[in-house]
């Protein structure tokens, strides 16, 4: 029945297609009621729960599929294909989506870590991009209890950074619980270098660049972030500035200014690259993309 009562209170607050920033800082509620199909998108560290309907996320030609029976966790920014193929007025694409704050995941990790005994023995595998997890009890009950306060101004004041951790506790807890302790935990250099490189996307980058960041040799840490993005970290850095600029051209940016933006000199370069990754000019890509606001 808490899923019933979480659908319930998303449909209260958003009855209509579109997004809500709430109150909790970092929560969102979106309402979609026509099918998406998969476009660029950038995903954030994130967590994404959907109460009715389903969501898609492709990362490395992988198809990563969530609905009411699993959430997806994003620890780390990741530049995907996203979208909700099946969402109709019938069957709406109904959910929430929630931001992850690094320095409460990093406390509430290493906290974990130390009462396991873990601590400084960090894991020699890799992080994973993205992460699917069940719908277990303690995920369910403390989502519910986080949304709950939507209907109280002053409980949400007071108890929202409390159920917030809470939640994040049960994320840790649960079956991506893995994927969050590797990219906030000991031995989180991949996810910092993501961190890094999200920041810096106008500024050219290199890998030597990035490996020092983490103090790790170049053969190391390409292999390590191959591990846990499925791309190079060349490719990697392409990937996230072409699906920024095709984000920004589809909401209305103009070609040159999101090419500049992502850190393209060369409007030339950008348009080759853009034509190459997804079959169209950045031009025709604005007129024919139209992408709901925070359905990504």
């Amino acid at each position: 029945m808490s899923k019933d009562h979480i659908k319930a209170l998303i449909e209260r607050h958003l009855p209509q297609a579109g997004l809500i920033e709430t109150k909790i800082p970092g929560v969102e509620l979106f309402h979609v009621d026509a099918p998406v199909p998969c476009v660029p998108a950038v995903y954030e560290p994130t967590i994404v729960a959907i109460l009715s309907g389903a969501k898609e996320a492709v990362l490395g030609g992988e198809r990563h599929v969530y609905n009411t029976s699993k959430y997806l966790l994003s620890p780390m920014t990741m530049p995907v294909e996203a979208g909700a193929p099946q969402a109709s007025a019938d069957t709406p694409l109904l959910g929430v989506k929630i931001a992850l704050n690094s320095r409460v995941m990093t406390e509430l990790t290493i906290e974990l870590e130390s009462a396991a005994g873990a601590i400084g023995r960090p894991e020699k595998s890799a992080p994973q991009g993205l992460a699917l997890a069940s719908w277990d009890r303690g995920f369910t009950q403390a989502l519910l209890r986080l949304l709950e306060l939507l209907d109280n101004p002053v409980e949400m004041a007071v108890l929202g950074p409390g159920r917030l951790r809470e939640l994040y506790y049960a994320v840790l807890q649960g079956d991506a619980g893995f994927a969050a302790r590797r990219a906030f935990g000991v031995g989180s250099e991949i996810a910092r270098t993501i961190d890094y490189v999200a920041t810096r996307l106008n500024a050219p980058v290199t890998i030597d660049e990035m490996a020092a960041q983490v103090g790790m040799s170049r053969a190391a840490f390409h292999r390590r972030f191959k591990q846990a993005t499925t791309m190079s970290p060349i490719q990697f850095v392409k990937s996230m500035r072409l699906n920024n600029a095709a984000m920004k051209i589809a909401g209305g940016m103009s070609v040159s200014e999101a090419a500049w933006d992502v850190g393209y000199e060369s409007a030339s370069q950008f348009s080759r690259e853009f034509k190459r990754m997804y079959g169209q000019s950045p031009r025709q890509w604005g007129i024919e993309t139209r992408i709901p606001v925070g359905l990504m």
